[in-house]
């Protein structure tokens, strides 16, 4: 395993991040914990969940995931101590007021609900999984602030953030005297590649770590043109990723026939392609079992020279940092 500081701060964490969505609603309790102890096993430490995983089956947030892997915790034997946990805050957890968004109040019952659940006494990166516009900085930050000094959170991470509210929210903490951000999750793959707009810029020059969520989105990236040849697709990626792939569908032939000329899997090819981009930390990984775990570590030893990233842009195309992007 290889090991990287996450962003600017003296935090290790691995090079792959173990993302705990599947946990509960598609991979049962067992095997989530199967999963997360051959994650340690190889080497894996950082682990990403939020406190809205778990669905029910109608669709209800009950907190199921860190559940899951609070009683994973509970079996002892160096499992929290191991783990650098990241969880997030921000969904409406129920239709009562405060139950929800980013106020002082919702942060704090938000951040103890979760420490029930993951049955441990501090997160080591609290992450806000939205833009809350409704709530000041100066609110955000205070509450932030408290759960420090309690030891409750030890870092503080956005998800879904713009490059625009990265700003505001640096800017405002460091008027606080405040370390702030150190870390920004956010959609980036080579089909979704927006971030490098403004996004990627303003991390670079925060020095918060990239934490990559949907690496092969939805499975696109991951050989879904030979796996639906070879009738193995899944029904849930084909109902829920169909449009997309009848968009990009020539693309990812492309991109497909490409990893064969490599003699790579398509999955292996499109993390190493992440793992090559500048301020990405650790692209998070959804496995939902042993051999895919496996399989995403392996990336790792995967180096792509200059010309087959530039390949691999001309099949995708990014962008470059605005406003170079659109404009002279």
């Amino acid at each position: 395993m290889e090991y990287t500081h996450l962003g600017r701060t003296g935090l290790t964490v691995s090079r792959i991040c173990l993302g705990t969505m599947n946990f509960g609603p598609h991979t049962e309790e067992a095997e989530a914990h199967r999963l997360m102890d051959t994650a340690h096993e190889r080497g894996i430490n950082f682990f990403d969940t939020a406190n809205s995983y778990g669905r029910d089956s109608e669709g209800r947030l009950q907190g199921r995931t860190e559940e899951i892997i609070g009683r994973w915790f509970a079996k002892g034997g160096g499992r929290r101590e191991r783990t650098v946990l990241a969880t997030k805050a921000y969904a409406d957890m129920s239709d009562w007021p405060n139950e929800g968004k980013l106020s002082a109040l919702a942060i704090r019952k938000a951040v103890e609900a979760s420490l029930r659940r993951l049955q441990t006494d501090h997160i080591d990166l609290y992450q806000m999984h939205h833009i809350d516009r409704a709530t000041p900085w100066e609110e955000i930050w205070q509450a932030m602030e408290v759960l420090v000094a309690q030891g409750k959170v030890i870092y503080v991470g956005s998800s879904n953030f713009a490059g625009w509210h990265i700003a505001q929210a640096q800017e405002a903490a460091r008027s606080r005297n405040f370390l702030g951000l150190v870390s920004e999750q956010s959609l980036y793959n080579l089909i979704d590649r927006t971030v490098e707009l403004e996004v990627i810029p303003a991390l670079q020059h925060y020095g918060l770590g990239l934490l990559p969520w949907s690496p092969l989105r939805s499975g696109l990236l991951g050989g879904v043109l030979r796996k639906e040849r070879e009738g193995t697709r899944t029904r849930s990626a084909m109902a829920y990723a169909t449009e997309l792939l009848a968009k990009h569908r020539d693309a990812i032939q492309a991109y497909e026939g490409f990893a064969a000329e490599l003699g790579v899997d398509p999955a292996d090819l499109g993390l190493a392609w992440l793992l090559s981009r500048p301020a990405v930390t650790a692209p998070i990984i959804g496995p939902r079992t042993a051999a895919h775990l496996d399989a995403a570590v392996g990336v790792l030893d995967i180096e792509l020279d200059q010309k087959a990233l530039d390949r691999l842009d001309e099949i995708f195309p990014g962008h470059r940092p605005a406003p170079e992007d659109y404009a002279w």
